[in-house]
């Protein structure tokens, strides 16, 4: 069983940056579609990225493209999220996850079964 854990979260101002990591456990993780999903207080749970199991696609959110870059170092079993140019609509729970029904990016939620417990990301103004 792959477990996640996420790290990297923290306060920023607005059009400051951040990198989210997301390590995981379990050899089986390097044929898993990874994501990254957000909740804002008071909002559903949304899609942000995801990549394939080797890293060679990815898709994004269209409110976070061309600002956040989501890469996987299968080597070290991680994931990152790297986020740029940060806005106060950002501010939200991160969470990590991992699909084992797909080893291709995927924005479906529902696909993902594994879940990190999420790193708090707050932009200020």
């Amino acid at each position: 069983q792959v477990q996640l854990v996420e790290s990297g979260g923290g306060l920023v101002q607005a059009g400051g940056s951040l990198r989210l990591s997301c390590a995981a456990s379990g050899r089986t993780f390097r044929s898993y579609a990874m994501g990254w999903f957000r909740q804002a207080p008071g909002k559903d749970r949304e899609f942000v990225a995801a990549i394939n199991w080797i890293g060679t696609s990815t898709y994004y959110a269209d409110s976070v493209k061309g600002r956040f870059t989501i890469s996987r170092d299968n080597a070290k079993n991680t994931v990152y999220l790297q986020m740029n140019s940060l806005k106060v609509e950002d501010t939200a729970v991160y969470y990590c996850a991992a699909s084992p029904s797909t080893p291709q990016a995927t924005g479906v939620m529902g696909l993902y079964k594994l879940w990190g417990q999420g790193t708090q990301v707050t932009v200020s103004s």
